[in-house]
């Protein structure tokens, strides 16, 4: 913390001192600079970190606008999915999935559809944030050891599986061929979807696929007896607190980020928005 306050104080130092012979843009890329090159001097963040840094600052001091800052990395969308791959890795990391899961689990009856539909459901949610990979790979066990039956673990399985699939397409960021999508629209110059609306869209079709899909699956197994099932829901630690309430400010403001567009015409930038929380894991 004394290294990014120390870099703060120079670049508002030179910041001020340029004033006397730059324009009030110069010496504001002159105080960046200066703030940047402390901070990859002091290391008081990791170097990747710094280097991002400037994708948040030029375009909110209008040094430069997001597209030309994020051409010299690579494509701007990229950067959407780069947010959430970070906040994802912390997830990940702290363990806080594995709260949602048990959480999520926890609403469902403990009968062989019952389960069926959690394992679906909560692998869905979770695959809307996180990786479609990580988080089937993760309620893998959760789905074997539920039960001895082997007719229950495949559509135990295949729950988790499909359900991560459909969970992938209600958000932007679920999975890397939505931002395929989104690099097309954004190419080629075609109205896009903001984080919101996307997820206006698609909800309704994941609700009516995550009815269907189990339901289809629990198929000839209604009557089978499910063991015992330990459904407690572990304590959050410190950080995991911490990380739980970015998660839900990051929510909040990508929601209303889209109302924000449609009432008053204008709307934040959501690259920036999930590259800001992102950040904010370091």
């Amino acid at each position: 913390m004394k290294g990014i306050i120390t870099a703060v104080l120079i670049g508002f130092v030179l910041f001020g001192l340029s004033l006397l012979t730059f324009s009030y843009q110069h010496a504001t890329l002159i105080g960046l600079v200066a703030f940047l090159v402390t901070l990859w001097t002091n290391e008081a963040m990791p170097l990747g970190a710094v280097s991002i840094l400037p994708i948040l600052l030029f375009p909110s001091f209008s040094i430069l606008d997001t597209n030309a800052v994020t051409a010299n990395y690579s494509k701007s969308i990229i950067f959407l999915f780069l947010g959430g791959f970070m906040l994802a890795i912390a997830i990940e990391k702290t363990g806080l999935h594995k709260y949602f899961s048990a959480k999520l689990l926890s609403f469902f009856p403990k009968t062989s559809t019952g389960i069926i539909y959690a394992l679906a459901v909560t692998s869905a949610f979770l695959s809307s944030v996180l990786s479609n990979t990580t988080i089937t790979l993760m309620l893998m066990p959760i789905a074997l050891f539920l039960s001895d039956n082997t007719r229950l673990k495949v559509r135990f399985l295949l729950a988790t599986a499909y359900g991560a699939s459909v969970g992938g397409i209600l958000t932007p960021i679920g999975t890397p061929p939505n931002l395929i999508l989104m690099g097309f629209l954004e190419d080629h110059h075609l109205p896009s979807l903001a984080f919101g609306e996307w997820m206006l869209l698609m909800l309704p079709v994941v609700i009516l696929m995550l009815l269907i899909m189990p339901w289809i699956l629990a198929q000839g197994v209604e009557n089978e007896n499910v063991e015992d099932i330990n459904d407690s829901i572990p304590q959050l630690t410190g950080t995991q607190k911490r990380l739980y309430f970015i998660v839900a400010v990051l929510a909040f403001v990508l929601l209303t980020n889209t109302f924000f567009k449609q009432i008053f015409g204008f709307s934040l930038n959501e690259k920036l928005i999930l590259l800001s929380f992102g950040l904010l894991m370091f």
